[in-house]
């Protein structure tokens, strides 16, 4: 299966993060207290601001 650009990146940026440190998490499971770094994937934002990657 052939990955679109959009998840080649994601791959390569949740790789890059992981690689320095930062302890990933989707958002329906977020743990902030899970370490010192954490990256939350498509965090909602607020009202009319949509998601952050």
């Amino acid at each position: 299966m052939k990955l679109t650009p959009e998840q080649k990146a994601r791959l390569d940026i949740d790789a890059a993060l992981e690689a320095a440190g930062w302890i990933l998490q989707n958002r329906d499971a977020i743990n902030l207290a899970a370490g010192p770094g954490v990256a939350v994937r498509e965090a909602r934002m607020g009202s009319g601001h949509g998601c952050s990657d």
